[in-house]
């Protein structure tokens, strides 16, 4: 869509493949050699060393900001050497003959965008406040006259003519830099066209001021001129095949919703002509209008009886309806053929997306689409008051914008007067994340550095960005982090946008918490009316459960230090455990000195709390169900004495029979948890290889029966612990495979499919649940991963079925190892 495609384009690198720079030797720093561009994307580009040829087994990428890169004949210049890399220095024997042949007809990179302010910007930023351009006039192609940019709101231009100052702010022009009416300053000279004012203010100052005021915006262009790489992606416009008479059908510059006849009273040129609203009333002032082969609103003869739309009838007609046969008989004149106008689509009624108020030019509101009829879209403005809420605009609209433009570039966005009922789903192109999207692809693709993240579109927009933020491993953590987690976690997050960094940040402090629901209260109660802040959610585990909660982040960059430092005042570490500064050496609040003994009474110690007698609070708040007195188990799991056949068995309900069981448990368990245990019988619900030992309470014998040991088994899974089997009536569930069978695989689970994952499932008594395996695409590697904590999280399941699941796939697992692991 173009309203997608013009976003896209403005926020493309102001480099283009093919360029040519200088740059250093990487085995040579005080040697240089020429490179082209090969792709960019934001400020990173990809070279490629002349020489190479088509081999790219040399390409490097460089980030423009932090490289040492300067435009051909640079080294000339400033004396410095230019000399082919190692690898390829034996390819020619004349290096300046092959520069020649290779830099001649080539284009060398601006130096200005390679040092100064405007170094490493996209395309967008170069047209900065105080530039100046030529601008084509309304109603006249060959008339040009200079405007400076007031201000730039993600290539949305805000012009003031040349001559006028703040008192005439109304007369201020808003554009988008495409436009095809902007041109670089000196080109109307250039292509023989004229310099005069706008027609409509040549009243308000003298032929001297006027001329005083295009000699001072000369001088204002020479002394800060606007790179030309600003235009490299404007459109050359199409000729067209209108001719003098023709009649066509055209939205009204003039009347609000209106589509009127018009005809073509003058051709300038084979790109422009003019076209006026018919009128056959007596002693009217003709209204017309300038246009192209591209111009927006234009119509063929007949559209709006296609398109079910009303046609007003010109001014002066007699008839009683409008009837474009009859109009073009007695008129003598021709319609313009449907060849002479473009269609485009993609937008849908009931779509959402940002427009220009035309009313208030400098306001953008939020718009929906009421009705789309060919290459015209009906908006609603939300927020202005009807009638003027309703208006009509072409697909290749410049006042067009996607969703979020207005906070990618932080611009007000007029809100709407009422709520945006949430059943309407559709918006049209989310700008912000398609295109960030797109480009993080590109930086997975072409294996970039993850500094290439910084220059994603939407997420480095100056006040919005921020740079890395340290975690300083070495300062004090406080009393709610651990100091061995917060050690794994990266030097660094960022840069990008500063909600983004944080909430990353955020959540890996939770993660490395002691205990991360406290964490997330502590955090949840930080604020300063100071800020300006986004509300994230973000959530924390524990113990089997999660608890959500709602944060606010800071937006601003400026305003990161004092978050970072409230932060850890919060959670009682050294203030510069997180902080946009890098500690390297000594911290500068002296935190080595501090220890976490002066805690140990209150977290360190573990406390049994009463109950309240009608239950305890979940997670979520709410009253749980009272808990029943678990029973204490009888031991099922001994210890197998080294060299002896018999079985050391302890009787149930012993104190050792107790720590049997534990030990055997905690030796079977294959999940382990980065959070530490306060029970350690936990270790049975953290364990799938364990299932079975968990569910053995169901098989207790009836109390009084006689035990008997028939026989004893070692566990697939190779752990110490053997099998107590009881009488024929009460098999062990854990031995169920031997019992019944074991599992012979055809192949290696390893090389299974998500198809062959799913028929396996079909074929258990789990098959209800083979769906979840197709929809997260979980194919043989995934599913040897599996354990019951992952079941119970991923797949949403209850313990009853997650167990019974976990079951079969431990059958999988029993047969890998017997039949695969060696």
């Amino acid at each position: 869509q173009v309203m997608e495609r013009k976003v896209e384009i403005s926020l493309q690198s102001s480099f283009q493949p093919g360029m040519k720079l200088e740059v250093a030797n990487k085995s040579n720093p005080d040697t240089y050699w020429v490179a082209t561009i090969i792709t960019t994307c934001g400020q990173l580009l990809l070279l490629r060393f002349s020489g190479y040829g088509d081999d790219r087994k040399a390409d490097f990428w460089c980030d423009v900001m932090t490289a040492e890169l300067h435009p051909v004949g640079w080294c000339t210049q400033n004396n410095k050497t230019l000399m082919p890399p190692e690898a390829i220095k034996e390819k020619y024997s004349d290096w300046t003959e092959f520069l020649v042949q290779d830099l001649t007809g080539s284009r060398t990179a601006p130096a200005n965008l390679l040092e100064g302010p405007l170094r490493g910007k996209n395309t967008v930023d170069l047209v900065v406040e105080g530039s100046v351009l030529e601008l084509q006039d309304v109603s006249d192609p060959f008339l040009y006259w200079p405007v400076r940019v007031i201000q730039n709101v993600g290539g949305r231009l805000r012009l003031r003519h040349a001559g006028l100052s703040d008192s005439h702010q109304a007369q201020d022009t808003w554009l988008f830099y495409l436009d095809v009416r902007l041109r670089p300053l000196g080109w109307a000279l250039e292509n023989r066209l004229a310099l005069e004012p706008p027609t409509a203010l040549r009243s308000l100052k003298s032929a001297a001021d006027w001329q005083r005021a295009l000699e001072d915006a000369r001088l204002d262009g020479q002394k800060s001129p606007l790179p030309l790489e600003v235009f490299k992606d404007h459109v050359d416009l199409p000729k067209h095949s209108f001719k003098m008479g023709m009649k066509l059908e055209m939205v009204s510059p003039w009347e609000q919703l209106q589509i009127c006849p018009v005809s073509v009273t003058k051709v300038y040129s084979e790109i422009y002509f003019q076209v006026t609203l018919d009128d056959l009333s007596v002693d009217v002032k003709p209204r017309f209008v300038l246009c192209h082969a591209n111009s927006p609103g234009i119509l063929p003869v007949q559209w709006c009886l296609k398109n079910g739309v009303g046609l007003e009838r010109p001014r002066g007609y007699e008839g009683q309806d409008f009837d474009w046969a009859d109009y073009l008989k007695h008129s003598g004149t021709e319609a313009a053929p449907d060849a002479c106008f473009p269609d485009n689509r993609g937008f849908a009624k009931d779509m959402w997306l940002e427009a220009v108020n035309p009313h208030r030019p400098a306001e953008v509101c939020v718009a929906q689409i009421t009705q789309v009829r060919g290459r015209l879209l009906w908006l609603r403005l939300e927020g202005v008051a009807k009638p003027l809420s309703q208006c009509i605009v072409d697909v290749e609209s410049m006042d067009i914008f996607p969703v979020g433009w207005c906070e990618a570039n932080a611009y007000p966005l007029t809100p709407p007067l009422k709520p945006v009922c949430q059943k309407q789903k559709k918006i049209a192109v989310v700008c912000a994340l398609r295109i960030s999207f797109s480009y993080i692809l590109f930086i997975v693709l072409f294996n970039l550095p993850v500094s290439a993240l910084s220059s994603v579109p939407g997420s480095a927009n100056g006040r919005y960005c921020c740079s890395k933020i340290f975690v300083n491993h070495r300062c004090f953590s406080g009393p709610y982090l651990n100091k061995g987690r917060i050690a794994e976690l990266p030097q660094a997050v960022g840069p990008g946008k500063c909600t983004l960094v944080l909430k990353e940040l955020l959540s890996m402090l939770i993660n490395a918490a002691y205990k991360p629901g406290r964490v997330l209260k502590e955090l949840q109660e930080l604020e300063d009316q100071s800020w300006d802040c986004q509300e994230e959610t973000l959530k924390a585990k524990y113990k089997g459960k999660t608890y959500r909660s709602t944060i606010r982040i800071v937006r601003l960059a400026d305003q990161i230090p004092d978050f970072c430092r409230k932060v850890c005042v919060k959670l009682q570490c050294c203030s510069n455990l997180f902080s946009p500064v890098l500690v390297t050496d000594k911290c500068s609040e002296n935190c080595s000195v501090q220890t976490k003994t002066k805690y140990t009474y209150y977290y360190g110690k573990k406390r049994k709390l009463s109950k309240p007698a009608g239950g305890e609070e979940t997670a979520e708040g709410e009253p749980a169900k009272p808990t029943r007195r678990r029973k204490k188990r009888k031991a099922i799991f001994v210890q197998k004495k080294r060299r002896s056949s018999t079985v050391d068995y302890t009787p149930a309900g012993s104190p050792q029979g107790e720590e049997d069981e534990e030990m055997a448990l905690q030796s079977g368990s294959e999940g382990t948890s980065s959070e530490p245990r306060e029970d350690h019988t936990d270790g049975r619900r953290r364990s799938t290889r364990s299932l079975s030992a968990s569910n053995q309470n169901k098989y207790q014998p009836p109390k009084g029966q006689d035990m008997q040991v028939r026989t004893e088994r070692r566990h697939a899974d190779g752990a110490s612990a053997v099998c107590v089997l009881f009488t024929d009536t009460y098999k062990c569930p854990c031995c169920q495979v031997e019992e019944e069978g074991q599992l012979v695989l055809d192949r290696n689970p390893l090389e299974w499919s998500v198809d062959e994952v799913v028929q396996f499932i079909n074929s258990t008594d789990c098959a209800s649940l083979a769906n979840i395996f197709q929809e997260q695409d979980i194919d043989g590697q995934a599913l040897l991963l599996l354990t019951l904590p992952t079941v119970q999280e991923c797949m949403d399941l209850k313990l009853g079925p997650a167990i019974k699941l976990c079951h079969q796939i431990e059958r999988v697992k029993v047969a890998f190892y017997r039949q695969y692991a060696n």
